[in-house]
């Protein structure tokens, strides 16, 4: 897998994703936030879900695995937002987006960056956040996200109580369905998961 940052918020990168095939494709239409892909070891194909990477000579297309648009906090400019995340459909559940998001807080550290942040609003990316090295605040957004954070230098230390009780808040919910309620439940009992190496 091949981690590339293709620019910051400043920069204007855009990306054309096929909505059938990534969650919040319209996200990545627009340039106020900056873009990072991971992709397969070839890094190229010409499939629907291309996208065009920017300052290219020619037009290049690449199949990205995962994406990830990030921001400075406007309110705390020592903090970067993680705002979208989304996997290729067919990929999911292996891991990729949770090293995507490590390899872009390790870029927000060498940028100068002390602190990432990321809202997720169900058990499932609560989880694989939690594995990324973030750990939940406390506190919700007014779109009852789940307001999680880290440290840019090293993950964020997780205490146990904090992590079921995230689990907790987002399985009571109603609009939970059943398979995700028993997924937060099991990951629940077994606590924190082990914290992925940062994708240099």
């Amino acid at each position: 897998m091949e981690f590339r940052l293709l620019g910051w918020p400043d920069e204007d990168v855009v990306l054309r994703l096929d909505h059938r095939a990534y969650a919040y494709a319209g996200k990545f239409a627009t340039s106020s936030t900056g873009k990072a892909v991971a992709l397969d070891a070839d890094g190229a194909g010409d499939g629907p879900e291309a996208f065009e990477l920017p300052d290219e000579p020619r037009r290049e297309y690449v199949d990205p695995v995962a994406v990830v648009a990030f921001n400075a906090d406007r309110t705390d400019p020592d903090a970067v937002w993680l705002r979208y995340v989304s996997v290729r459909r067919e990929r999911r559940g292996e891991g990729v987006g949770t090293a995507l998001c490590a390899f872009v807080v390790a870029r927000a550290a060498d940028r100068g960056f002390d602190r990432a942040r990321i809202a997720v609003n169900n058990a499932y990316s609560f989880e694989a956040l939690s594995k990324a090295g973030f750990a939940w605040t406390g506190r919700e957004t007014g779109i009852a996200e789940l307001v999680l954070e880290r440290p840019t230098d090293a993950p964020a230390r997780c205490d146990p109580a904090a992590y079921r009780e995230g689990l907790a808040t987002i399985a009571e919910r109603d609009d939970v369905g059943d398979d995700e309620r028993a997924f937060a439940e099991r990951k629940r009992e077994r606590g924190p998961p082990d914290v992925i190496d940062a994708a240099r």
